[in-house]
């Protein structure tokens, strides 16, 4: 592909076009590639430097990985993990999967958020003690876990002890 003149243009013309059905507004939109430069690229007027490839790879690696498993990430301590479904049926995406990235820090919960973006998830389930810094450094819908119920159950439980 790389060896032959033109050779990259046509494969990833190819795959815009034959597999993904997908406009070069659209990819450019989700890749963050300027469309001058791929349309420079796709129409033979620039030859693609190196990392530029390498950003077109990303892209291209990151949609095929969202059409593969559509998942939502819950960010959470392990003991919150325990009695998740692994599946939520939903009305516009079908079965979606739970994926579980399990932290004991803020830190690694930051951490965990790039990395679920990173994985192609539709969404993000955290603390609201992380949500706001989620919410600023990735792309993806965040939610914020609000424990009012099992706060409410301790107090009544702690009550009976004082």
């Amino acid at each position: 592909m790389l060896r032959e003149e033109g050779g990259f243009q046509k494969a990833f013309r190819n795959i815009l076009d034959e597999e993904l059905h997908m406009s070069l507004n659209e990819f450019c939109r989700m890749s963050g590639i300027s469309q001058s430069t791929v349309y420079k690229i796709l129409e033979e007027r620039r030859e693609p430097n190196l990392r530029t490839v390498r950003d077109i790879v990303k892209a291209l690696n990151q949609i095929y990985r969202r059409d593969a498993e559509k998942f939502l990430a819950v960010i959470a301590s392990p003991t919150f993990m325990e009695g998740l479904p692994k599946q939520l049926d939903t009305v516009s995406n079908g079965v979606v999967s739970i994926r579980e990235y399990t932290v004991s820090t803020v830190e690694d919960a930051i951490l965990a958020a790039v990395r679920a973006e990173r994985d192609g998830a539709l969404g993000i389930i955290c603390a609201p003690i992380v949500a706001n810094t989620v919410e600023k450094i990735t792309t993806v819908q965040v939610y914020s876990v609000f424990p009012f119920e099992s706060v409410m159950n301790i107090l009544n439980t702690v009550k009976g002890r004082f």
